[in-house]
């Protein structure tokens, strides 16, 4: 009995050992299949089947160490109708109390923090020449371009309407002269129509929306589109992403400090400025205000809105911790938490603070000849090899219907059609 016992314990234990011999192999084939379809970018394996299972390397300009690419990236201008850009500052003047000029394209933007869009309107209407250090360059031949730009004042065209109409105006009359909303649509409208805008669904398309609502009645239509915008705040997660999108800053709306580094007679520990009570509430906004309002040195004034659940830009050139000091909300609404903290950093350390900012400053000046301009297109220029991708993959998917669209930041597809095998 006990050797016929000892025998069973004896083939127990080889099957066991030969089960586990044949997962583990098993797990080695299957990683190995697996990282072959999924090598160039992270992707539903389990939801998606590739009809060729060539990456067209050739076709993609990957950047050098440099963050540079080989080849420069060429982008086209569209040569949109005038209503999208000039025609939205002539209204925007109108709604002011302002007339109507014979020529729009002499009008001037008007100055506000979302001024991106008229910065980089304006660069790619500049000679090539004074283009100094751009990472793109334009071209007059859409067959030739990588990419396309399409101008439009979105955040421009947000607020042509004034809360407070201009003096002796009838505010419904202007509110019914101009329709940011009926405005998108005709952007739409006009770009559906193009064949370079079809013939990829707009991914190779740049397009941007800095203020939060910008854009916001067609942002379903556009999201496959590397969009320029301030922060994701209200963006889903299928509309935007750090993966395709670019954070770019916003335009100063005071003036740059130009002068030298240094402490001296500087007697204000804190200054602050922006709207106490916030439309999404700003409980620590708040917070903040009856703490540091009455603290020494601490300066809290209200002023313009700023967001919050921002994003920092250029994230991959400045390091913010050595610009900028960083607390959890949690600890910095406890009474002295924050003003005794900043009371503790050295001297030479603020120097380091300042020293670091006027070094990296620059990416922040839409107006320097090699600033905020020159990053953006140098992290749009970074977008193409993954466009790229995304469009070689797209032909080579077979699909089917899903139920609600799917992510168009990761994804090879945002329209409701899922690949499976």
């Amino acid at each position: 009995m006990a050797r016929k016992y000892s025998l069973l314990k004896q083939t127990l234990a080889s099957l066991c050992f030969i089960l586990a011999l044949y997962a583990i192999i098993n797990t080695l084939i299957s990683s190995t299949a697996t990282l072959k379809l999924d090598r160039s970018f992270p992707f539903d394996i389990a939801n998606s089947v590739m009809v060729s299972d060539e990456l067209d390397s050739q076709e993609i300009d990957f950047p050098n160490t440099s963050g540079k690419s080989v080849f420069p990236v060429k982008i086209y201008h569209y040569d949109v109708p005038t209503r999208f850009t000039f025609g939205v500052i002539e209204h925007h003047g109108i709604a002011r109390g302002g007339k109507t000029i014979g020529k729009i394209t002499e009008l001037k933007y008007p100055g506000h923090q979302h001024m991106a869009e008229w910065f980089l309107f304006s660069d790619l209407l500049r000679p090539e020449s004074e283009r100094v250090e751009s990472a793109v360059v334009r071209v007059m031949d859409p067959e030739e371009a990588d990419l396309f730009y399409v101008p439009f004042f979105s955040s421009l065209s947000l607020i042509v309407n004034p809360i407070r109409p201009a003096a002796g105006s009838n505010q419904q009359q202007r509110k019914l002269a101009y329709s940011d909303e009926e405005t998108q649509k005709a952007l739409m409208e006009w770009l559906e129509k193009q064949e370079y805008w079809k013939r990829n669904n707009g991914r190779d398309h740049v397009i941007i929306a800095q203020d939060p609502n910008a854009l916001y009645k067609v942002i379903d239509t556009v999201k496959s589109s590397i969009l320029l915008i301030s922060d994701f705040g209200r963006l889903r997660s299928d509309q935007a992403s750090l993966v395709k999108d670019v954070i770019i800053p916003y335009s100063h709306r005071i003036s740059t400090y130009n002068g030298d580094i240094g402490i001296e007679n500087r007697k204000t520990l804190l200054f602050f400025m922006g709207n106490r009570y916030r439309k999404e509430g700003g409980k620590i906004r708040d917070m903040l205000f009856n703490i540091l309002e009455k603290e020494r040195n601490v300066i809290i004034k209200h002023g313009t809105q700023s967001r919050e659940n921002r994003r920092a830009a250029t994230h991959d050139v400045i390091d913010y911790s050595k610009i900028a000091v960083f607390f959890d909300s949690v600890s910095a609404v406890k009474p002295g938490f924050l003003v005794s903290k900043l009371r503790k950093i050295s001297k030479q350390r603020i120097l380091d603070y300042q020293r670091e900012m006027k070094e990296v400053k620059r990416y922040f000046e839409y107006t320097d000849s090699n600033g905020t301009v020159n990053e953006i297109w140098r992290q749009v220029s970074q977008k193409l090899p993954l466009i790229k991708l995304m469009i070689n993959r797209e032909k080579r998917v077979i699909h089917r219907e899903v139920d609600k669209p799917d992510c168009s930041c990761l994804c090879a597809n945002q329209t409701g059609i899922r690949a499976r095998l």
